[in-house]
């Protein structure tokens, strides 16, 4: 509504028409939303009768140019109707906020530490800044009614505008255990501007009180309630400090994420969720902790509707992020029956990874349609060698009958999948002899990339209350060992060397390259829709070929990027050397563009492994 200063007199028809039409040129200016009421005191029509008017000016730099154009303008027109001259109150002097119908809402994801899946040293050679797009901001871009406007920032894309920032009426932050520190940076910058700061995502779900005294309000665990919810208290002018499902999200009411938002083309790979919740109760998962023990599932139609909108990205390789893609078998036998619709629809666009539990070696039914819909490998969590471990952590899927782990792993290697895993030292029942074990494991499982990390009880988890009730807990942050349990067998000391032996011997030259190839140059080897061979290929033929053809520049880029950047000489003539076996054995260009990434990622972990033995850079514990 317009405001008059005490005795002001009612405006005139021709000086309402002045101020109504400032109002729609500051409109017409404003593209973000956020509007402030500028009172500008033009003149009326006789020296004692003074008409207020009103300009909603974009609070941004075009405010200057636009306060110039009112005085010069408006003023001289209000100066026509008749009246003298009169001072105009500066634009900040005369601010006032309008009634809180929007928002303008900017989310940050930030930064990673160096780790194993950032792929910090290899995402030069991808010409890529950033591995794949964390699930949440797209998603709560879509969750947030039309009228606000939403900033998505990924600092691992570029960095944090922090004066964009400050001009927001709400900055939400997000973060995994891995990103708590930068976020802890950020938050601090942001609490320094006057931010009004939300705080979600896996951390702060797990440990409530990290970011006490920093942030306004804070989300746990799964936000498709409540991230609405708040946003309708902030325009009441109220807003929780907390807030909290009281049931787990519907996934069949999850709408399409707004990659439109995202700058995919700098990402290595594209993101989905088909599916949330995880059926089994390891000690040390924070998975069941957050989205329960009982797999939810989006309908088909839902993950038709994604798979068109990430296909518009142009993005050709997509991470589902689902904890266990298979927690409810006949459920994903079904969507897997319509995604492969969609591909043989589209001439196969997509290709994907995945997490799924070992006993994806039981359903051949199963492998089958993945490799058909274009699965090409999947993370599976095998943890350890050591039965008595699994046992005791609660592993149980990984102990059951049907064959040993290393048979299940060369089961679905056989199916047309590559495995990729997660292994775990510093369990109760390891003792010096699990590192030896470890790599010994790995080796003979034809496993590339083993993701090696240290046992880390998680807040929350049924692993932390039985840590803290054992007294068994270092409650510092960055825990002198790398992890914050005391183990029983070894010393911290023992712990923490033994994993950087692991891990420099697995990415030993030597080592990997005796597991790649035993894998990769196989005759009979392949992965995805080429293993399956559907009937589709069959009846398209030249379809084929022209899916194949796509990938030979890329390759051939890769290779150059590669050769360009690796800075090692030594390591260039092992990777050409290595390439050149792959190529006397298989020369599809989709296998060659995936062996190319096996020896990108070689030199990323290698890298890593030398510097944080070194000291380079701070030890770093995946968990």
């Amino acid at each position: 509504m317009p405001t008059e200063e005490p005795g002001a007199r009612r405006r005139t028809p021709r000086a309402q028409a002045i101020a109504s039409d400032a109002c729609e040129r500051a409109d017409a200016i404003n593209q973000r939303g956020k509007i402030r009421i500028v009172l500008i005191h033009g003149l009326g029509l006789g020296p004692s009768t003074w008409a207020p008017t009103i300009a909603a000016l974009a609070a941004d730099r075009r405010l200057s140019d636009f306060y110039q154009f009112w005085t010069s303008t408006y003023c001289k027109r209000a100066a026509q109707i008749g009246g003298t001259s009169s001072a105009v109150r500066s634009p900040r002097a005369m601010t006032m906020r309008k009634g809180r119908s929007m928002a303008d809402i900017v989310l940050i994801n930030p930064r990673f530490e160096v780790s194993f899946w950032g792929m910090e040293y290899a995402l030069p050679l991808l010409g890529k800044r950033a591995n794949l797009p964390v699930a949440a901001l797209p998603l709560l871009a879509a969750l947030t009614p039309e009228e606000h406007t939403v900033t998505l920032i990924d600092e691992n894309v570029a960095p944090i505008d922090f004066d964009r920032c400050s001009r927001a009426d709400i900055v939400g932050v997000t973060g995994m255990s891995v990103q708590r520190f930068r976020m802890t940076e950020i938050l601090n910058d942001l609490k320094s501007r006057g931010c009004f700061i939300a705080v979600g995502g896996p951390w702060v779900t797990v440990q409530e009180d990290y970011f006490d005294g920093l942030a306004d309000t804070i989300f746990i665990g799964e936000a498709e309630e409540t991230w609405p919810r708040f946003l309708e208290d902030w325009k009441q002018g109220r807003h929780a400090s907390r807030y909290e499902q009281a049931e787990k999200t519907d996934m069949t009411r999850v709408p399409v994420p707004r990659f439109d938002l995202i700058q995919m083309k700098h990402y290595a790979f594209g993101s989905l969720q088909f599916s949330r919740g995880c059926p089994f109760q390891c000690e040390f998962c924070d998975i069941i902790v957050t989205f329960g023990r009982r797999p939810r599932l989006k309908t088909p139609g839902q993950v038709i509707a994604e798979l068109d909108a990430i296909k518009e990205t142009g993005q050709r390789l997509v991470f589902i992020v689902d904890d266990n893609f298979i927690g409810n078998k006949k459920a994903i036998k079904a969507v897997l029956g319509e995604v492969i619709a969609w591909q043989q629809r589209h001439g196969y666009p997509l290709s994907f990874f995945t997490e799924a539990s070992i006993d994806l070696a039981d359903d051949p039914e199963l492998m089958e349609l993945m490799t058909e819909a274009d699965f090409i490998a999947v993370f599976v969590g095998i943890e350890s060698p050591s039965e008595q471990a699994l046992r005791e952590t609660k592993k149980l899927q990984n102990v059951r009958a049907g064959g040993t782990l290393l048979e299940k792993v060369h089961r679905i290697q056989d199916a047309g999948l590559e495995v990729w895993c997660g292994m775990i030292m510093g369990f109760d029942s390891d003792d010096a002899t699990i590192f030896d074990r470890q790599v010994e494991f790995i080796q003979q499982s034809r496993i590339p990339f083993a993701m090696t990390g240290l046992l880390h009880a998680i807040p929350k988890t049924p692993l932390y209350r039985r840590m803290l009730e054992e007294g068994r807990l270092d409650p510092s942050d960055r825990p002198e060992f790398v992890t914050n349990i005391r183990p029983l067998q070894i010393s911290p000391e023992e712990l923490r060397a033994g994993y950087l032996r692991v891990m420099t011997e697995l990415f030993d030259p030597v080592n990997y390259f005796a597991r790649v190839e035993a894998l990769f140059l196989r005759p009979d080897f392949d992965v995805g829709f080429a293993k399956a061979r559907p009937n589709y290929w069959r009846r398209y033929r030249l379809r084929y070929a022209w899916t194949q053809a796509k990938f030979v520049l890329p390759a051939l880029v890769f290779f150059l990027r590669l050769m360009a950047g690796v800075g090692s000489r030594e390591l260039r003539c092992e990777y050409r050397r290595r390439l050149w076996q792959f190529l006397k054995v298989h020369r599809r260009p989709g296998l060659t563009l995936l062996y190319l990434f096996h020896l990108a990622m070689h030199h990323h972990v290698s890298s890593m492994a030398r510097t944080m033995t070194t000291g380079e850079k701070r030890l770093v514990n995946s968990f």
